[in-house]
């Protein structure tokens, strides 16, 4: 059966390329949302098998949304992995600390995608 993986980010162009190249390259089942709240309801509803997860979004960023997953009882298991401009070392140190499965620098390469998700979720 096909993985099942959220991506919650704001911006369309970014969970469009997200999409289209874990669909196509991974065959894996991608579903999508535009902010956090979003993201929350449907990873409550049809718990997925991985979350991407953008930092920095415009209602609540990404380490807020993180941390609702992980004081709910249904979704806190669910692996997630940060999706961040934010490069710096300081800055991918302190998301680790969270407890987030892994960082993925944006932007990233469409085609190195899914051996970055495989490698960080142990696939």
């Amino acid at each position: 059966m096909a993985k099942q993986i959220l991506v919650v980010d704001d911006d369309d162009g970014v969970r469009e390329i997200i999409q289209l190249s874990l669909e196509m390259a991974a065959g894996w089942t991608v579903v999508t949302a535009t902010c956090g709240q979003e993201g929350i309801a449907i990873a409550k509803s049809h718990p997925p098998d991985l979350i991407l997860l953008d930092v920095m979004m415009p209602d609540e960023d990404g380490i807020e949304v993180f941390n609702q997953l992980q004081s709910d009882p249904l979704t806190q298991p669910i692996p997630t992995i940060l999706l961040t401009a934010k490069a710096r070392m300081s800055e991918r140190q302190e998301f680790m600390k969270i407890g987030v499965m892994g960082i993925i620098t944006k932007p990233f390469k469409a085609r190195e995608l899914t051996q970055q998700i495989n490698q960080m979720v142990g696939w």
